[in-house]
């Protein structure tokens, strides 16, 4: 069987996207140098094997296209967690997410990390 292990993405400031990070939920399982001298930190989720790396140079300038990936995380209660992060700061999009779950749609909103990579949130 093959199994997808993580995900890297290039990021501008580790610090700074650590801590966003953080605030969604995600927990720092390690940071260290590569063989190469970029700088790692690695995020779990808690009950998840995937993992994202992040991964910060100096020598490389961050330039993320708008819409050009994403990543998604399925919570229970979108509103609960939505609401904590707008507490934390974290802009939700788009605007007025809340009034869009009237009609039975399926619940989503999205976040944006630093960088430009953007978050779904997903209800599950």
């Amino acid at each position: 069987m093959i199994k997808f292990l993580h995900t890297r993405i290039r990021v501008a400031n580790l610090d700074k996207t650590v801590e966003f990070y953080e605030k969604l939920g995600f927990e720092l399982s390690e940071r260290k140098d590569s063989p190469a001298g970029n700088k790692l930190a690695f995020l779990t989720l808690p009950g998840n094997d995937h993992f994202l790396e992040l991964c910060y140079s100096p020598d490389f300038k961050v330039e993320v296209p708008e819409d050009l990936m994403h990543t998604a995380v399925g919570v229970q209660d979108i509103i609960v967690y939505c609401d904590k992060l707008e507490q934390d700061g974290i802009e939700i999009w788009p605007s007025k997410w809340r009034e869009k779950f009237s009609g039975g749609e399926k619940k989503m909103a999205f976040v944006t990390d630093p960088d430009g990579y953007e978050v779904e949130i997903l209800e599950r």
